[in-house]
């Protein structure tokens, strides 16, 4: 996996200027892209204002900080981070700009789940492990700032039973498909959760850095086997090239069914604007596909 340098001298020039928020906000919150970010709103409510890193439809495995981000990340009262080796710009930006914020990881006690000898660090993709991003959130934003623990707290209970109600109606969804029809094809590695939570199979051309690129021979197994497997699903996501998947719907005659939301949220009018809803349209998009 590529990790891409820092320009330490951009942070430096920049350590003065100030992080404007509102004046409603009392805490100055950077999280490292959409996701998290928006578990982030969700329990800081208007207690703090968060600033995202990598923004909706962006590619977090690829990302280059910028100024705007050396600024952010100065200025914070905290900072969460996904870690599991998501970020893999994050260190460098956050040990260079000297903060004094907190640093969270919002994946610790998450079990991870291992891609060809690697720890997938797309957690998030399976809601019993939201439920650990909320508790962890809420804790870290109580710790530092005692006062609205409870309102932290309260707001995280509420979001905690959304994310387990809905859970419980995915598992019961999937639950109802037949063994056969359990197959489903992205563009890179990053439904290995949601796979081992629902009992589904995910395949992919491309492992869990984005980057990556298969060779000729893995392509042409992985269509082999979806030929000998009757596969009915394959998606592109909204992070990635869509051009691989689009040579296996050819190669294999199987439908492009539509876009997951893997690694980011969606811009504003589009279906995936937070956790939840990304959560809801991914559901309703497989069991759609892998209905028929």
């Amino acid at each position: 996996m590529l990790r891409f340098a820092f320009k330490t001298f951009a942070i430096t020039a920049l350590l003065g200027v100030s992080f404007m928020t509102s004046a409603k906000a009392e805490l100055r919150i950077v999280a490292s892209f959409s996701i998290l970010g928006d578990m982030v709103q969700q329990v800081a409510g208007d207690k703090g204002e968060v600033t995202t890193i990598v923004g909706p439809d962006a590619d977090a495995h690829l990302y280059m900080p910028n100024a705007g981000d050396a600024i952010a990340v100065t200025d914070a009262d905290i900072i969460f981070v996904n870690g599991m080796g998501f970020e893999t710009w994050s260190s460098s930006l956050i040990e260079t700009s000297k903060t004094k914020a907190v640093v969270v990881t919002a994946t610790d006690g998450v079990v991870p789940v291992m891609v060809e000898g690697e720890i997938d660090p797309h957690a998030w993709n399976a809601l019993e492990n939201g439920v650990i991003y909320v508790q962890n959130i809420a804790k870290a934003l109580s710790d530092l700032d005692a006062k609205n623990a409870s309102y932290y707290q309260g707001r995280a209970d509420a979001y905690i039973a959304d994310l387990r109600a809905l859970d419980k109606k995915a598992a019961a969804r999937f639950a109802a498909l037949p063994e056969g029809s359990r197959y489903v094809v992205t563009a890179h590695d990053a439904f290995g959760y949601l796979a081992d939570a629902y009992g589904l199979t995910f395949l992919a051309p491309v492992g869990i850095d984005t980057e990556a690129e298969p060779t000729a021979k893995e392509l042409a197994d992985l269509i082999d086997f979806l030929k000998e497997v009757n596969a009915k699903a394959l998606f592109v996501e909204n992070i990635t090239n869509p051009d691989l998947i689009n040579q296996i719907s050819v190669e294999t005659g199987i439908k492009v069914e539509g876009r997951l939301y893997s690694d980011a949220l969606s811009v504003k009018g589009s279906p995936a604007t937070s956790y939840v809803a990304m959560y809801e349209h991914n559901l309703e998009s497989l069991i759609a596909a892998l209905s028929k």
